[in-house]
C-alpha cells in the first residue's frame, strides 16, 4: 500500500546577541536584508512562516516555521540562512523536527500539508512526550481515552491543531501546535484539557511558544527596534 506523502516540519527558534544591537544602523540594515532574502528565496518553493517572539520569549526573539516534503530542503533552508550576516550573531536555543503522519485516533480529514489556518495571528507550538506507561495500554483504551481528548477539542473550533511526530528523528515525541486569532481562547482550551483523563499520561509538553505571525521583515525589525531600510 503506498504511503502518503508526508512532510517534514521544522520548527527554530533563533536568539539574537545583544552585541547585533549595538551595530551602526546599516550594518544591521545589511543583515536584515540578506537574512530576508534567504526566507524570501525559499519561500518561493516551499512553506515557510515568521513570527516574533520579542515580548513573549525571554530567550528567543525570531521563529521559523519551515514545512517541506525533502529533508535536504530544510537543510537548504539553514544553509542559506547560515550565510547571512545576521548568522554571525545567533543561535538557536530551541529546534524541534518532526514529520507528519495521519492520527489513528480522529475520523476527521487529516491534511498531511499545511492547514488554510496557517496564516492565523498567533501560533502556539510546543513538543511533547507522552508517559511510557501510556503505550503500555491496549490500543482501544488509549483511543477511548483519547475520544474525550478530542472531543473537548472540537468545542474550540476557532482553534486549528497540527500534530506532528518526532519518534525516532528528534528528542521530543510530538510537536503539537495551534493557529488561533485569539490567545484567551487557546488559554481556555489548555485549561480544559488539564482535567481530561488524557492529561493523567502527559510527561512534559514545555517549552510553550506564543508566537506572533507577521513578515519576515517586520520580524527583524522588532529585534532591534529600526524599520528596515530599504536598498537605493
Amino acid at each position: 500500500m503506498a504511503v502518503p506523502q508526508r512532510n517534514f516540519v521544522k520548527f527554530t527558534a533563533l536568539r539574537i546577541d545583544p552585541a547585533w544591537r549595538r551595530l551602526d544602523a546599516p550594518e544591521r540594515a545589511e543583515a536584515k536584508r540578506e537574512f530576508a532574502a534567504a526566507c524570501n528565496e525559499w519561500a518561493q518553493e516551499n512553506f515557510l512562516r515568521t513570527y516574533s517572539l520579542v515580548g513573549t520569549r525571554g530567550d528567543a526573539d525570531l521563529m521559523l516555521r519551515a514545512i517541506s516534503p525533502s529533508l535536504d530542503r530544510i537543510h537548504e533552508l539553514h544553509v542559506l540562512l547560515n550565510q547571512s550576516g545576521l548568522a554571525h550573531y545567533a543561535d538557536t536555543p530551541h529546534s524541534f523536527l518532526s514529520m507528519t503522519k495521519e492520527s489513528v485516533y480522529s475520523d476527521e480529514e487529516q491534511p498531511l500539508t499545511p492547514r488554510p489556518g496557517s496564516d492565523s495571528k498567533y501560533l502556539i507550538v510546543y513538543p511533547m512526550w507522552k508517559k511510557r506507561e501510556w503505550y503500555l495500554l491496549a490500543p482501544e483504551e488509549r483511543m477511548r481515552i483519547m475520544k474525550g481528548h478530542i472531543e473537548v477539542g472540537r468545542k474550540h473550533t476557532t482553534i486549528d491543531i497540527n500534530t506532528s511526530y518526532s519518534y525516532g528523528l528528534d528528542d521530543q515525541e510530538f510537536v503539537v501546535s495551534f493557529d488561533a486569532d485569539e490567545p484567551g481562547e487557546f488559554l481556555d482550551l489548555v485549561h480544559e484539557l488539564r482535567g481530561t483523563e488524557s492529561s493523567a499520561y502527559t510527561e512534559s509538553e514545555t517549552p510553550i511558544f506564543t508566537c506572533i505571525s507577521t513578515s519576515v521583515e517586520r520580524a527583524l525589525d522588532a529585534i532591534d527596534g529600526e524599520a528596515l531600510v530599504p536598498t537605493t
